[in-house]
């Protein structure tokens, strides 16, 4: 420790003695017992040269949050927050335990695999249907068991060109910026895109092919919208275009189309999702993502029986920047519009009615020690009617807007 301080000493003294002169001479190498800086450099290159084992190849991540969400306007029936999804609750929550071991097919190991376990709370809100949670339960999915299955798949690596990867099992969907895992994202609390734009998780199977550098080719086929058990006797077919057409650029287009109505196997729902994320500033991430959503003779609709045009629509567009002041601290901005046409999404008006939510998010997160991190959100809603704060039992809507606090904590242990 002391050669390598006195190293730090000698080479600020030489290079101020440099600028002086003009003149910028190279000091010598400082012993490292044996060995040279460059010898030390050289061995590292060498260590990871090595293959990988089997053991290498898997990805662990875990982790544990807890929160507490504050309504500033009084929360409504429930001591609920309207419209919101994992922090539904203005109060403590244990949102969720994560466990999760992957593995990608690889040249070596051609097959690969991922499970994801999790309780807690958040796991009520991701059940597919017929995985802990049936066709009589209904959200908040209060009832139902606090763990879930998020993800049970197997993968392997076809050796046809490039190597075309066939996946099959249960996963999590390819649309969307944002991800079930709190940790990954820059917010705390998740969009209205997320939450009623887009589905959770398939049960199916995929192909995936990189047809150029930049360009990878994904499609098959999944039983639906977070469903494990079919509701209908027609599978829907999803897919992705991943481009990284510059440094630093990924652009991705996702999409998923087929009936998801119960016993009935002719209306389709169609989602189309457009991300990117640009990381090629220092310390800074942005990210767009838009969605398109429609869906014919949509059931609500269709049963209301007072509209000639039963076909539903919906859309949103988010923005989200980031920046990494120091390697422990940062601050992250989210901006959205979503507009639920018909209100068949959200449920927030009597259908039929056109439901538009504005909102804005600024997180200030922290790293506190190693895998500890904290987090502190404020958030604004904002609708085009009153549907925020219900009361009378949850029958009348006060405020066309809610503001919320909240304050988190998670952990990660790999």
């Amino acid at each position: 420790m002391r050669q390598v301080w006195a190293w730090g000493v000698a080479v600020l003294v030489l290079g101020l003695a440099a600028t002086a002169s003009g003149q910028v001479t190279p000091p010598a190498q400082p012993p490292m017992g044996e060995r040279t800086v460059e010898e030390v450099k050289k061995e590292e290159e060498k260590k990871d040269d090595k293959p990988k084992t089997f053991w290498d190849e898997n990805t662990l991540f875990a982790y544990i949050e807890n929160s507490f969400v504050g309504n500033l306007h009084g929360a409504g029936r429930g001591n609920r927050n309207e419209l919101r999804f994992y922090d539904l609750d203005a109060d403590y929550t244990f949102n969720m335990a994560e466990f999760s071991i992957k593995k990608d097919p690889s040249e070596k190991y051609p097959f690969g695999y991922g499970l994801v376990l999790t309780a807690g709370k958040d796991s009520q809100k991701n059940h597919a249907l017929g995985i802990f949670r049936s066709s009589d339960d209904t959200f908040a999915y209060s009832n139902t068991a606090p763990f879930d299955l998020q993800e049970a798949y197997g993968s392997y690596k076809i050796p046809i060109g490039e190597g075309l990867t066939l996946k099959a099992g249960k996963w999590v969907t390819l649309l969307g910026y944002e991800v079930i895992e709190s940790p990954n994202n820059l917010n705390f609390s998740r969009s209205f895109m997320f939450s009623f734009g887009i589905p959770l998780t398939h049960v199916g199977a995929l192909l995936s092919y990189p047809v150029a550098d930049f360009l990878t080719v994904t499609a098959g086929t999944v039983v639906g919208w977070d469903v494990a058990k079919d509701n209908n006797s027609a599978m829907s077919f999803t897919g992705q275009f991943a481009a990284t057409p510059i440094k630093d650029l990924a652009v991705n287009f996702n999409w998923i189309t087929g009936p998801e109505q119960n016993s009935n196997d002719t209306h389709n729902r169609t989602a189309l999702d457009f991300v990117v994320i640009y990381t090629g500033i220092k310390n800074v991430t942005l990210g767009l993502n838009y969605d398109y959503a429609f869906e014919n003779k949509e059931a609500a609709l269709v049963a209301s029986g007072t509209r000639n045009d039963t076909r539903a629509s919906w859309w949103g567009i988010a923005g989200y920047g980031a920046y990494d002041w120091t390697e422990a601290l940062r601050t992250a901005l989210r901006v959205e519009f979503f507009d639920d046409l018909e209100s068949v999404r959200t449920g927030a008006q009597p259908v039929g009615n056109r439901t538009s939510l504005w909102e804005t998010t600024a997180t200030l997160q922290y790293k506190i020690w190693r895998g500890l991190v904290g987090r502190v959100e404020y958030r604004h809603d904002e609708a085009n009617a009153k549907v925020f704060k219900l009361e009378n039992h949850g029958t009348t809507p006060t405020r066309g807007s809610q503001d919320t606090l909240s304050v988190s904590l998670h952990y990660l242990f790999f």
